[in-house]
């Protein structure tokens, strides 16, 4: 399971993978220009990115370089574009760009450079040193003791003892954090939610404010994260 941003003008495109990348598990966001794009990869920081070359405002090679530029190219971009494109599509991938899809899409083909994105990708997670460090920084103020709790314990703990995540929910143990980021993420982020959820008596509307999720987003989350999202009373 991954966080993917798709970002297309063309709103068919937008829902056709929201809809497959959706059905494989992950959790998609869509952007219809580089502007969207721009916020939702700053908030989200999501695992992968699909990216049209044409766009109305700034196309998809202009919004890769400054990405590039700005050292903010921390996850794999795959470009996509019709067969005009093509060789502005390889261009892309000296600039940063992990790989290409030609439009229109095939199916195999779309699940299969996903998963040698992210494959490619989590092979090069930080170390558990590291994990612990991001651990620790992308928890929001509001859940800040719950996040010591599961960082002070796995530091603290040796390896061959089981480490509580501190909530009463999900587990995080010291050999979690020899992970790949990613697994280790949602791990950690299934505590994250259970917790909200229980501080808030489930109030989906309570949890999306302090999480700062919009609700739809939210609701794919937990989905994704195996969480109960039946509605509850709020």
């Amino acid at each position: 399971m991954a966080n993917i941003l798709v970002v297309d003008d063309e709103m068919g495109i937008r829902e056709l993978l929201n809809e497959i990348l959706s059905d494989e598990g992950h959790v998609v966001y869509t952007a219809e220009n580089a502007q969207q794009a721009r916020t939702i990869r700053e908030q989200m920081q999501p695992d992968l990115v699909l990216l049209d070359i044409w766009m109305p405002d700034t196309d998809g090679v202009t919004l890769l370089k400054e990405w590039s530029k700005g050292g903010m190219l921390t996850m794999p971009v795959v470009m996509m574009s019709g067969h005009e494109t093509i060789d502005t599509a390889v261009e892309a991938t000296r600039i940063g760009a992990s790989n290409f899809l030609e439009k229109p899409i095939a199916l195999q083909k779309l699940l299969k450079t996903v998963s040698q994105a992210l494959e490619k990708s989590s092979s090069k997670e930080p170390s558990s040193v590291s994990v612990v460090t991001q651990v620790k920084e992308v928890v929001p103020q509001s859940s800040a003791t719950g996040a010591q709790a599961i960082q002070t314990s796995a530091v603290a703990s040796s390896p061959a003892v089981g480490v509580s995540a501190g909530l009463g929910f999900a587990q995080l143990e010291v050999g979690h954090f020899d992970l790949p980021l990613r697994e280790a993420r949602d791990i950690f982020e299934k505590a994250y939610f259970e917790y909200h959820l229980k501080q808030t008596g489930g109030s989906m509307t309570r949890v999306s404010e302090q999480t700062g999720l919009e609700r739809t987003h939210l609701y794919r989350k937990l989905k994704a994260l195996g969480i109960d999202v039946t509605k509850k009373p709020e």
